[in-house]
């Protein structure tokens, strides 16, 4: 419970116990208002009770709810202290107390949710210690001194009550804001630490697809069609850099996997070896954006290690890419070959081919990769997302 809640309880309780209170306090009220000079009962009603109803709305609607709540407690203590001049006929109070007795609780409580504590503990104890004074005049009733102590304490119990509930639940909620806004405020670092992280990799993975790769292949090309392909790569590195300068899609967009997939075909008609395709099931799924761009990234990034290094002396190669639909939000794509394959466990931390530009640009897309190798069996990345969406099948 925040302290904002704690003071919207503490108003609505006052305006609906006020309402309570004078409802039982209004038959006393209208008929001591005989006794009172002239139209001075008529007017105490109307002002006390108005105010009641004032700080009913104003805790309903959340509204000037410290205002109103004072208003009433000021113009309470004001009926309080002139009482006693507006009586005329002491015998409406000769059986009864004055109706306000019915009314001091919801004033104490008024100035406990209107005013500082210190200043609600005096109010608390003043206004009861005025009504036990009140009581000993003639416009009292002219109570014995023990009825109006105990008229008196008995108000002061219920107003310290009411102020001790309210102040425990006032420090319980600022302990709890203030383990909030310090829970906000390592979150927000978190997130920063994770947005620069997000960047990094993708930064990263950017550079070695798009710079590393086109720079090493250009360095090994030594024939027509090795260096036609490094022309072709450098300039979708040079396409791919623009593009990030744009900025980063939005993950509330969505595409279809059929566009996945003419991204992948577009991918494979710029490379010098083939891959076969198997589409399967991608009509109807849509996946986000930003899902759909690691999906491709990672699957080109997994073409071009087999292109790189699959082949073996006397070995031939075959490469295929599987896409497959996963009900109505699901992907997995497939990239294997029959290559020299390799062992996961024995790659330098240094290379950023697999850690950065696939496993951890899936991982950050949501979704996963595994990597399935072994030396001489051939190799194959699986590209899932969500991650664990084969799990549910």
């Amino acid at each position: 419970m925040t302290r904002e809640q704690v003071e919207t309880v503490a108003a609505r309780a006052l305006g609906i116990f006020g309402i309570v209170f004078g409802a039982q306090a209004l038959p006393l009220a209208l008929s001591q208002a005989d006794g009172l000079k002239p139209g001075a009962g008529v007017a105490l009603v109307a002002v006390l009770y108005g105010s009641i109803l004032a700080v009913a709305l104003a805790a309903a609607t959340k509204v000037a709810v410290r205002s109103a709540a004072l208003v009433f407690a000021l113009l309470y203590a004001g009926a309080i202290v002139a009482w006693p001049m507006l009586v005329v006929n002491q015998e409406v109070v000769a059986s009864d107390p004055p109706w306000l007795y019915y009314l001091c609780t919801v004033a104490t409580t008024a100035a406990v949710v209107a005013l500082p504590t210190p200043w609600a503990i005096a109010y608390t104890v003043l206004v009861p210690a005025m009504y036990g004074v009140v009581r000993l005049t003639p416009g009292g009733g002219s109570a014995t001194l023990d009825l109006a102590i105990l008229d008196a304490l008995y108000a002061l119990i219920l107003g310290a009550v009411v102020l001790i509930i309210v102040t425990m639940l006032r420090n319980a909620a600022r302990a709890v804001d203030i383990a909030q806004e310090a829970a906000l405020e390592r979150y927000e670092a978190a997130v920063r630490l994770h947005a620069s992280e997000l960047e990094r990799a993708k930064v990263d993975a950017l550079v070695h697809d798009s710079v590393l790769t086109t720079l090493l292949s250009a360095a090994a090309a030594d024939t027509p069609d090795e260096q036609a392909l490094s022309a072709r790569m450098a300039r979708d590195a040079v396409r791919r850099l623009d593009e990030a300068g744009v900025g980063w899609p939005q993950v509330e967009d969505r595409v279809g996997l059929p566009h996945l997939v003419r991204r992948l075909r577009a991918a494979l008609a710029t490379f010098a070896v083939a891959f076969t395709v198997r589409v399967v099931n991608t009509g109807g799924v849509e996946i986000p954006v930003e899902a759909a761009d690691a999906l491709s990234t990672a699957a080109v990034q997994a073409m071009v290690n087999s292109m790189q290094h699959a082949e073996g002396a006397g070995h031939t190669v075959r490469r295929e890419v599987r896409v497959r639909g996963i009900r109505a939000g699901g992907c997995v794509i497939e990239v294997a070959d029959t290559g020299i394959g390799f062992d996961p466990d024995r790659v330098p931390a240094e290379r950023l081919g697999v850690r950065v530009s696939i496993i951890e640009r899936m991982a950050n897309a949501g979704g996963s990769a595994r990597i399935e190798s072994s030396e001489g069996h051939g190799t194959t990345v699986t590209l899932l997302w969500p991650a664990g969406v084969e799990v549910g099948r």
